[in-house]
């Protein structure tokens, strides 16, 4: 049961990163859609600094999860960037 749960998670915060990528990468974006990329980002950066995160990393590094799973997410520059990238498209208002 837990690598499911883990599964659906890594998957979870996988849709998250892929959608707000795509709004930091706009010129533009509408005001739900700000509000729903702070969320994601939010739930990211949370998700990035803790034991959960680490342990998603080592199990991953160890061979644990599917192959075909997409873990982008778990790469310790994904977030990262996507963050810093945030930060520098808020600064352009």
């Amino acid at each position: 049961m837990k690598q499911k749960e883990q599964i659906e998670r890594i998957q979870k915060m996988e849709q998250l990163l892929d959608k707000a990528w795509v709004a930091v990468s706009k010129e533009c974006i509408t005001s739900i859609e700000y509000e729903e990329t702070q969320r994601a980002i939010d739930i990211l950066s949370d998700y990035y600094g803790s034991d959960t995160w680490k342990q998603d990393f080592a199990d991953d590094e160890a061979g644990l999860l599917p192959k075909d799973l997409k873990r982008g997410v778990l790469s310790e520059d994904a977030i990262w960037n996507l963050l810093a990238d945030w930060q520098i498209y808020n600064s352009s208002f």
